[in-house]
């Protein structure tokens, strides 16, 4: 049970129906709830800054822009900003400090979805699933040949690059593990004990980019990793080589890893994010060797329970003049 806030003015606002016990969560806060009604689509923003007017708690996800312009046209009595997500690069968190509001994510419950989605895609691409699916369904004839549809064994000793080895990216390693593969990482943590207990061997980027066999995004979009993987990072990696995505869409510039795909730069990618969603670069859409799906990384309905509880209780705790659960800083 979440804590019930204190009476005060305002209200929470949501800015997209969560899943159902989210929401039977959000019916015991002793405070009104306003959700934006329409389920299939986000707020516009003149939605969203009429909705967060007055507000003393929002509840957002990744698709609004949290920023100084949504802060003031919610109004002082603003105490919490609750993202739905473990990114937080659309809130303007040294905007929200300013005025005394805090932010929070939704770290760890989701970080064994998204492992488990980031190894599905792996799959996917190195075993052309989607490819062979594509080529059956079209009625095209057939028999079995040993060279039909053959791809990338990761058990048969490929190597795994993961950038930016926090929470998911361990997740990701403990995978790669029951499949045997060799794991090179980059990040702090990638010099720690779980990691070295994981087989995991630091890297620097270059170098994981030049051995991988499989190179697998988590890192988180910062002014430095937008566009961590280029033209020039693309090229470094082996033409044979998979790119799997499942952080943020910036972190690859699309219009270079198009370019890669489709020259024979790299084989293949699976991609889970990109980089001006919800739209997404019309050259991969006509590409075979490449997985696409929208965002789904922490789509279990487990995960997405977790989440958006998490995210409630973090306002109730805010509102009720307690600690929040999982405050972000800097």
């Amino acid at each position: 049970m979440p804590e019930t806030p204190s009476p005060r003015t305002g209200h929470v606002y949501v800015s997209r129906a969560l899943t159902d016990a989210a929401m039977r969560r959000l019916s015991e806060l002793d405070v009104p709830v306003v959700v934006h009604p329409d389920p299939d689509r986000p707020p516009t923003r003149a939605e969203l800054l009429a909705g967060v007017s007055g507000a003393a708690g929002v509840i957002a996800l990744l698709t609004e822009r949290v920023d100084e312009e949504l802060l003031v046209a919610a109004g002082d009595q603003l105490r919490v900003v609750a993202n739905v997500a473990v990114g937080f690069d659309n809130v303007d968190v040294a905007a929200a400090g300013r005025r005394g509001v805090v932010v929070t994510n939704t770290p760890d419950v989701l970080d064994e979805a998204t492992a488990d989605l980031a190894f599905g895609l792996l799959l996917a691409v190195s075993r052309r699933v989607v490819e062979a699916d594509r080529f059956l369904r079209s009625g095209a004839p057939w028999s079995w040949a040993p060279t039909l549809f053959t791809g990338l064994d990761v058990s048969a000793g490929a190597t795994l690059g993961i950038v930016g080895l926090g929470r998911i990216g361990m997740a990701v390693a403990r995978r790669a593990r029951a499949f045997r593969m060799r794991v090179l990482a980059t990040g702090r943590r990638a010099h720690g004990a779980e990691a070295a207990a994981l087989g995991v061997q630091p890297s620097t980027l270059d170098e994981l980019l030049e051995r991988g066999d499989v190179v697998s995004l988590h890192c988180p979009l910062t002014p430095q990793t937008r566009h961590l993987i280029d033209e020039r990072a693309l090229a470094r990696m082996k033409p044979t080589a998979i790119l799997v995505n499942t952080a943020r869409g910036p972190v690859v510039d699309e219009a270079a890893l198009v370019a890669a795909l489709r020259d024979g730069v790299i084989a293949g990618a699976g991609l889970d994010v990109f980089e001006n969603e919800p739209e997404v670069h019309p050259g991969l859409l006509g590409l075979d060797n490449v997985v696409l799906v929208p965002h789904i990384g922490s789509a279990g309905l487990a995960t997405r329970d977790a989440m958006g509880l998490l995210a409630i209780d973090n306002v109730a705790a805010v509102l009720a003049g307690r600690p929040p659960l999982t405050p972000v800083t800097g």
